[in-house]
């Protein structure tokens, strides 16, 4: 198999890990088109420099968020910190909740993090590792379970709060 090919079957292999990045750093279906192939065009540039170090979920996620940071810093847009108060009284007004309208709540208050909190709880949430967090986002393993620990109260005390 060329290089060409093993590529494109990597990233078929894996391309819910860029959807879930540019679902994550977007707000809009051309921003996420967009951001796909930005992401997509950076692995292949990138794609000689993997030296199978790690796995190759590994390093495609750090481009992936590498790339979506980097596009957002650039583009310098508003990375959709609205308010959901609203949305959230409504919500916890009702008797009974549905599990999506939970995991939808639960996403918004994920948008409101900053950048690098929003990547670590995607991958946290992904099922990753301490020591995959850290290869990814390029901190310590001790910091990747404090910054964990620091989201998961930030989140709760948000969700418990409305």
């Amino acid at each position: 198999m060329n290089k060409k090919e093993h590529f494109t079957k990597a990233i078929k292999e894996h391309e819910g890990l860029i959807y879930k990045v540019t679902f994550l750093y977007t707000d809009s279906l051309q921003d996420r088109e967009d951001l796909y192939q930005e992401i997509v065009f950076q692995l292949w540039k990138s794609y000689d420099s993997f030296k199978e170090f790690s796995k190759l979920s590994t390093w495609m996620y750090r481009v992936a968020m590498n790339t979506a940071i980097y596009h957002l810093k650039k583009s310098q847009r508003n990375i959709g910190t609205t308010s959901i108060d609203p949305m959230a009284e409504r919500i916890t007004e009702q008797q009974d909740h549905s599990e999506e309208e939970k995991l939808q709540l639960l996403h918004d208050q994920i948008q409101q993090l900053n950048l690098l909190e929003k990547g670590i709880i995607l991958l946290f949430l992904e099922g990753k590792s301490h020591d995959e967090i850290a290869e990814i986002i390029g901190i310590t393993k001790t910091n990747v379970g404090t910054k964990i620990s620091r989201i998961k109260k930030k989140l709760k005390s948000r969700l418990t709060k409305n």
